[in-house]
């Protein structure tokens, strides 16, 4: 009887199956939620290293426009104009009449892991001077 006692009043440990399928719900929205947005942060990121590494080649480009007065010779190795480079995540510059072409080695997991290519394009008005736009390219 004692034995019969001691069965009926042990009390519950760990957690029931209901539970854990709620605390599963609930991480698998949260997933839902956080892995697009990290997706798009890291898309950012990505397009941000390529504007940053360009900047030196915009800057050259400017130089050599001002200095030849037009932007046909603002090529890779002349006029000013650095050589292409291979650093860290960046696979190629290339600068050809002043067009700036910067290609990362890999891409987005969500793009199929594709290289991200970004152009410059410089636009010259004598009241401002050289301007740039910009276009990703995905390959």
């Amino acid at each position: 009887m004692k034995k019969m006692k001691s069965i009926l009043t042990q009390h519950q440990k760990g957690f029931t199956l209901v539970e854990l399928m709620i605390v599963v719900a609930i991480v698998g929205i949260l997933a839902a939620v956080a892995v697009p947005q990290y997706q798009d942060y890291t898309r950012k990121a990505k397009l941000a290293e390529l504007d940053s590494f360009a900047a030196k080649y915009k800057a050259e480009v400017a130089v050599c426009y001002m200095a030849e007065g037009k932007l046909d010779d603002c090529d890779n190795g002349s006029k000013g104009v650095s050589a292409t480079v291979k650093v860290g995540r960046i696979a190629s510059v290339t600068v050809t009449n002043g067009i700036i072409a910067v290609k990362s080695v890999d891409g987005l997991a969500s793009d199929g892991n594709k290289a991200v290519k970004r152009t410059f394009t410089p636009t010259v008005d004598i009241a401002k001077g050289v301007t740039w736009g910009s276009a990703d390219v995905e390959e």
